[in-house]
């Protein structure tokens, strides 16, 4: 039997899995989930010492985390519409197989060209992990009781995130940056062989497979030469020139022929019937803010961390774990009180108000900000991040079709990506603008520094002036207090990108409808469609042969003679 979307009803394994098998169901994903984190998260305080050995510079260093973004932003919808199209499991074994062989490629990269490349390709295969594993927890949990369950979800976040750049720190620190791209390689092998013994779904077939290629290429075009423009404008080119008229025309032009293909696609990439749903469109504009605040804030502050206040990597993961705090005590708590009470929105409002509490607060530092004031704002933006973050996703879940459960979940999270990757891109252009003209105008001082340290001055004027990253912490203590304060500034100043946005992430959590979480998995959903499209047919069935035999009845009567 076939649905009218073409959907091939599911069988017996399709049943929904009883409550006692969704541990073990989710220990796989959770342990995917890890890897992921680790994979990423372990290499973030280690940045600055990488940039700096492979000779790069402040682009250089926002393009290798706007490479891996861009790619996740890309895939992410991809990934999301082949989960409505085809085997999730096999898929999500898929994303995390390219994942971590690209993050394993990196670790061999000579300069940073090829490290970003290797980022990009690290990309797509967290694009379907990102996508994926917010699918899948709606085919085994209901969105009632998915907070059940963040205490798990947490436990990961926190092993992964805490752990990640206080492991890469020290592998930078004893053995050398390098490694920190192969140390997920054991965990990715068991997560693989975890997943292929323990994730049961059911297989959800359709008669004909359909991919939008063009939608994608148009997609991948269009968010592209929009990145590559905001990196460079202001700094490899003016903002007002034929550059940029080119790469802002070419994006436009680019969105406007995806919006075209979606709407005459037999399986668009990102339905557009999705945005007649106020609860989803009001989701995606919250998610871009969101978006800006958990990547643009983190990539930079384990920078402002070692560029501003001389810290190690090491000292870099331990100092950022305030933001890690707040993110994962406002998940787990929300996520408890959330299934217990039923209620969603007052947590939205509240993590969107501390969204714009946080950034304003990261505006103002500067290279002496005492570290509690530091640790504060973290904490505040990290609740924020927290409180939205996966909230977002849920009430999506709640409303979405089941038929289009993976379109909508992976939107959202499209969305989310592609606020991240233009936050970072933004705010990596204005601090390295920021940064080149607080150099110009601390001249004199710079001079002056340098002037005193006799022979030694050359060597650091020269590593100064060679426009890779400086290693701040090896500065003579006269020029790094003039270092840190210009990075500080130029950093504090980029942070400013999030607050307009966060402001508006508020106004759309405003006007979400508040509707009330239903207790029914995906697939329980879906075999209740199925159940009531089969009803509905009998039914008429039932009433076709019944008009059918009172036709005869009546047809015979009147052939009988009459008396």
């Amino acid at each position: 039997m076939t649905t009218t979307s073409g959907t091939t009803a599911t069988d017996a394994s399709a049943a929904p899995l009883p409550r006692r098998g969704v541990l073990p169901s989710l220990s796989g994903l959770l342990l995917g989930m890890f890897v992921s984190m680790l994979a990423a998260t372990v290499v973030s305080t280690s940045l600055p010492v990488i940039i700096h050995d492979l000779g790069g510079d402040q682009a250089a260093f926002t393009w290798v985390v706007t490479a891996t973004l861009l790619t996740t932003a890309i895939s992410t919808p991809v990934w999301g519409k082949l989960a409505d199209l085809v085997d999730r499991k096999l898929l999500i074994q898929l994303a995390l197989v390219i994942f971590v062989l690209a993050t394993a490629a990196a670790g061999f990269a000579q300069d940073t060209g090829t490290l970003i490349a290797f980022r990009a390709v690290q990309g797509l295969g967290a694009g379907g992990l990102a996508a994926l594993s917010q699918v899948i927890m709606a085919d085994i949990l209901s969105p009632r009781e998915r907070g059940r369950y963040m205490g798990l979800f947490g436990a990961v976040m926190a092993v992964a995130t805490v752990g990640g750049p206080l492991l890469g720190g020290l592998i930078t620190d004893s053995i050398g940056w390098r490694w920190n791209f192969y140390v997920a390689i054991p965990f990715a092998i068991a997560a693989l062989v975890i997943l292929q013994r323990t994730l049961h779904l059911p297989r959800r077939r359709r008669d004909r497979v359909s991919i939008d290629y063009v939608g994608i290429v148009l997609l991948a075009a269009s968010v592209s030469l929009l990145l590559v423009w905001i990196t460079g404008a202001g700094v490899s080119y003016p903002w007002w020139g034929v550059e940029t008229a080119l790469m802002v025309g070419g994006a436009l032009l680019g969105a406007v022929l995806f919006v075209l293909v979606e709407l005459r696609s037999r399986e668009p990439l990102i339905p557009l019937s999705l945005f007649r749903d106020r609860t989803f469109t009001l989701s995606v504009v919250a998610s871009i803010a969101t978006g800006v605040a958990m990547f643009g804030t983190s990539v930079f502050l384990s920078q402002y961390m070692q560029m501003s206040r001389g810290a190690s990597p090491a000292e870099a993961g331990l100092m950022t774990l305030p933001m890690i705090g707040g993110l994962l005590v406002a998940s787990i708590v929300v996520g408890q009180l959330i299934t217990r009470y039923g209620h969603w929105k007052p947590y939205l409002v509240a993590g969107s108000v501390l969204l714009i509490a946080g950034s304003s607060l990261l505006s103002t530092l500067r290279y002496d900000t005492p570290f509690v004031l530091v640790s504060v704002y973290m904490f505040l933006l990290g609740a924020g991040v927290g409180m939205t973050m996966q909230n977002l996703v849920l009430i999506v879940q709640n409303t979405a079709r089941p038929q289009d459960m993976g379109a909508a979940s992976s939107g959202v999270t499209f969305f989310r990506s592609l606020g991240g990757t233009i936050g970072v891109s933004a705010m990596g252009a204005a601090l390295a603008a920021s940064v080149s003209d607080l150099f110009a105008s601390s001249q004199a001082r710079l001079g002056a520094a340098i002037a005193g340290l006799g022979e030694r001055g050359a060597d650091v004027a020269a590593q100064l002036t060679s426009g890779t990253l400086p290693a701040v912490n090896t500065l003579p203590a006269s020029v790094r207090v003039i270092v840190e304060d210009i990075y500080a500034q130029g950093i504090s100043h980029s942070f400013l990108i999030a607050v307009p946005l966060a402001i508006i992430s508020l106004i759309a959590v405003m006007f979400l409808p508040n509707r009330s979480l239903h207790r029914a998995t995906t697939q329980e959903r879906l075999a209740a469609s199925e159940a009531g499209l089969a009803t509905e047919a009998a039914g008429e069935a039932v009433a076709g042969s019944a008009a059918g035999i009172a036709a005869t009845d009546a047809e015979a009567s009147a052939r009988r003679p009459r008396r």
